[in-house]
C-alpha cells in the first residue's frame, strides 16, 4: 500500500445491518489516485448503473483523497457520489471542513453505503472502531441540532448529517459537515435520507507516514510562500468567496433577475464581500489545514431577518437568494442561508427553483392560489422564508420545487422550461457563459451537469490564475468568444478535476503552482508522478464518468445550453454577446476524442486502460 493513505475501506450494508474492510489495488490507486475518480470506478465496477438513485442499490460513497490529513494547505476535503437523485446521472459533489482529515485518522479512506435501514441510524466510527447507532430520536431534526446532539458527549465528533430536506428525499437535498461545510449539488442529501442514514460521526488520532518526509517539508514550505504572496489567497481571507461580486458585475459574470438582466451595481454593492465584512462578519473560519481561511461567520442583530452567529454564505448563495431574486438584503440572504443549512438543502439549486417561481409569478402563469397565498413579487425575502420551508417539508407548492427547477418546470408547463437555466438537469452556479464561452463550454460538458468546479476554467478566465507550464493563456484573452475556447477547458477539465481526485481544494489549485502540489503529492506517496501522468489521471477520471453517464443514456444532445443563456442581453458586460454551442462543441469533440454520438471513442479509451468501459460502451 502506498503511503498516504490509511490504507483500508469501510462497507456498510445498511439493510443487513453490518460492515465489513475492503482494500483497492494499488494499481487502481494509481490510475485513479481517490476522491470522485475512485468513486466513480467503484461504482463502475461493482454496482448497477441503472438501479434508481432512491433505492438500496445505489451506494452512497463518501472518498478522501492521497493528500488529505497530510496537513498540506487545502487537503481537508473529500467527495460524495452517487447515481443523482436530481439529474439520474452521475452525481458528486466535494467539501471541506474537517470530517475528511478526520475519517482517515480513523482509519480509513472512504466509506461505501448501500441497502436501506430498518430505522434510522448514525454510522460511528471512532479509532477504527465501527457501529450503527440508533437515530430514531434524531430524525426530524435540522442540521445543526443534529450536530449539536451527537457532539454532546464527544465534542471532537466531526459530523456528517441530513436535515429535514434528506429525510424527505427532496432532490436537491444536501449533506452538511458540522453546519458550515455542505456536499450540496445533484441531490445527495436524499440519497442518505432514502438509506435511513441520518448522520455519520468519526473520530481518529491515527497518523499516516510519509514516504519523504523531506521533500513534503520542502513542497509544504513552497506552499506557505505562495500563499502568502498571492493575492487571490489575500482577496479571499479578507472578503471570502463573495469577493468576487463586484468584479463579476463589472465584467458579466453575475446573473440578475433569473439571468435576464445584464448589470446592476446597486444590487452588487449590497450584496459584496466588503458589505458583508462591514456590516456582519464577526470572524474569518478555516477547514482544516488551511491558511487562507476563507470561510465567513456572521451575525445579524436585529430586524426581520435577524440570525445567531454562524456559518456565512458564500458567493454563490449571495447570487441565488440575491441578484437573481433582486434582494438588495444581505440580510435576508444570510437568513436564507442558515435555514438551507439548516434543512440540509443546495443553496444553488433552492435559489434557483424559487427566481424561477418569481418570474412565473410576474408573467402571471403563477397566482398567490398556486404559491399557497405567498406573493412571490421580486425581492420579497419575507416570503421566500416559508417558501424554504415549505420545499425542505415537501408541502403545498414546495412539493413542487422539491424536485429541482427542471422538473418543477416541467410539471408547472406554461413554457416553463424555457426558463431554467441548466445542464443535464443541474441548475448553473453563479456564473453567466455570455460572458466567458469558457465556462458555457464547461459547463457543457462537465458530467454531474452545469458546474464551476470539475475544472479551472473560472479561475482562467477570469484572470485569476495561470499555469503557462501546464498550457498558454494569450495576452488579448477575450471572455467573449467561442473560437480556440476547447483546448482552454479541455486542459483546464483534465488539470482542475485534480482537486477532487487528490481531494484538494479548489482555490488551492488556482493559488500554488502545479509543481508545488505534484512535489507534494510524490513526497506523501511515493507514487512520483510526472506532470503528463498526473494530467492522464485528470483524463482518466473525465472520461470514466463521461462513459458512465453514456451508458446512462448521456448523449451529444445533452452536451447544450439553454435557451435562456442563447439568449443575448442588452446591458452589462455581456451584453450582445452568446456561446456559439456547434463551433464549442465540435472543436472539444475533436480535442477531448469523441464521437459523433458523444461517447469516448475506442482508442482513447485503450489508450487510458478504461477497457472495461470500452466493452461496455460498444459491446
Amino acid at each position: 500500500m502506498p503511503r498516504g493513505y490509511a490504507g483500508k475501506f469501510l462497507q456498510v450494508h445498511l439493510s443487513e445491518g453490518t460492515w465489513s474492510d475492503f482494500k483497492v489495488d494499488e494499481a487502481v490507486l494509481r490510475d485513479f489516485l481517490g476522491g470522485s475518480s475512485l468513486a466513480a470506478k467503484i461504482f463502475f465496477d461493482r454496482y448497477p448503473l441503472d438501479a434508481d438513485p432512491l433505492s438500496g442499490q445505489n451506494p452512497l460513497m463518501i472518498m478522501t483523497g492521497p493528500m488529505v490529513a497530510s496537513g498540506f494547505p487545502g487537503t481537508s476535503r473529500f467527495s460524495i457520489c452517487a447515481k443523482a437523485p436530481q439529474t439520474g446521472i452521475w452525481g458528486e459533489s466535494a467539501c471541506g471542513g474537517t470530517f475528511g482529515p478526520e475519517l482517515k485518522r480513523a482509519g480509513y479512506d472512504g466509506i461505501v453505503v448501500d441497502g436501506i435501514a430498518k430505522s434510522p441510524v448514525t454510522l460511528s466510527i471512532v479509532e477504527g472502531k465501527v457501529e450503527l447507532l440508533d437515530a430514531s430520536s434524531l430524525w426530524g431534526k435540522d442540521v445543526y441540532e443534529t450536530t449539536d446532539i451527537l457532539r454532546q458527549e464527544d465534542s471532537k465528533l466531526k459530523v456528517l448529517a441530513i436535515g429535514q430536506a434528506g429525510e424527505n428525499l427532496v432532490k436537491i437535498a444536501a449533506i452538511g459537515n458540522d453546519k458550515g461545510h455542505f456536499s450540496g449539488r445533484t441531490g445527495l442529501g436524499a440519497v442518505m435520507g432514502s438509506k435511513r442514514l441520518k448522520a455519520i460521526v468519526v473520530r481518529g488520532s491515527a497518523k499516516l507516514d510519509k514516504f519523504d518526509e523531506e521533500a513534503y517539508k520542502a513542497a509544504f514550505k513552497a506552499a506557505i510562500a505562495e500563499v502568502k504572496e498571492s493575492a487571490l489567497a489575500d482577496g479571499l481571507h479578507l472578503m471570502g468567496s463573495d469577493a468576487n461580486m463586484d468584479l463579476g458585475m463589472v465584467n458579466g459574470d453575475v446573473p440578475i433577475k433569473n439571468w435576464t438582466v445584464g448589470q446592476d451595481f446597486e444590487l452588487s454593492s449590497n450584496l459584496s464581500g466588503p458589505t458583508m465584512r462591514e456590516k456582519y462578519l464577526t470572524k474569518e473560519h478555516a477547514c482544516a489545514n488551511c491558511p487562507v481561511a476563507c470561510k465567513r461567520v456572521v451575525k445579524v442583530d436585529d430586524g426581520p431577518f435577524k440570525t445567531e452567529e454562524g456559518p456565512g454564505p458564500e458567493y454563490e448563495t449571495c447570487g441565488t437568494f440575491g441578484t437573481m431574486l433582486m434582494n438588495p438584503d444581505l440580510a435576508a440572504v444570510i437568513k436564507a442561508n442558515e435555514l438551507c443549512n439548516r434543512y440540509g438543502m443546495d443553496t444553488i439549486s433552492c435559489g434557483s427553483a424559487i427566481a424561477l417561481a418569481m418570474e412565473l409569478y410576474e408573467k402571471g402563469d403563477l397566482t398567490k392560489d398556486d404559491l399557497d397565498g405567498l406573493d412571490l413579487t421580486w425581492g420579497n425575502m419575507e416570503a421566500v422564508m416559508p417558501l424554504i420551508r415549505k420545499i425542505a417539508h415537501r408541502e403545498g407548492f414546495g412539493d413542487i420545487l422539491a424536485e429541482g427547477s427542471l422538473k418543477a418546470a416541467r410539471k408547472i408547463g406554461k413554457g416553463a422550461e424555457d426558463l431554467v437555466v441548466h445542464v443535464k438537469g443541474l441548475e448553473a452556479p453563479m456564473h453567466d457563459p455570455r460572458g466567458f464561452h469558457g465556462m458555457g463550454l464547461a459547463y457543457m460538458m462537465s458530467n454531474r451537469g452545469a458546474c464551476h468546479l470539475q475544472h479551472a476554467v473560472l479561475a482562467t478566465e477570469q484572470g485569476m490564475a495561470s499555469w503557462p507550464e501546464l498550457f498558454d493563456m494569450k495576452d488579448d484573452y477575450q471572455g467573449t468568444t467561442s473560437e480556440g475556447k476547447a483546448m482552454l477547458v479541455f486542459n483546464s477539465e483534465n488539470y482542475g478535476i485534480l482537486g477532487n481526485s487528490l481531494s484538494i481544494c479548489h482555490y488551492l489549485v488556482d493559488i500554488l503552482k502545479p509543481e508545488t502540489i505534484l512535489n507534494a503529492f510524490n513526497a506523501i506517496t511515493g507514487f512520483n508522478l510526472t506532470k503528463d501522468e498526473l494530467l492522464q489521471t485528470g483524463m482518466r477520471d473525465w472520461t470514466l464518468k463521461r462513459g458512465i453517464n453514456n451508458l446512462l443514456g448521456i448523449t451529444k444532445k445533452d452536451d447544450a445550453l439553454p435557451k435562456k443563456l442563447l439568449t443575448a442581453l442588452e446591458d452589462g458586460g455581456a451584453a450582445g454577446s452568446v456561446p456559439d454551442v456547434e463551433l464549442l462543441r465540435t472543436e472539444y469533440y475533436a480535442i477531448r476524442g469523441l464521437d459523433e454520438r458523444g461517447y469516448p471513442v475506442p482508442e482513447k479509451l485503450t489508450e487510458l486502460g478504461l477497457n472495461d468501459l470500452k466493452n461496455r460502451l460498444y459491446a
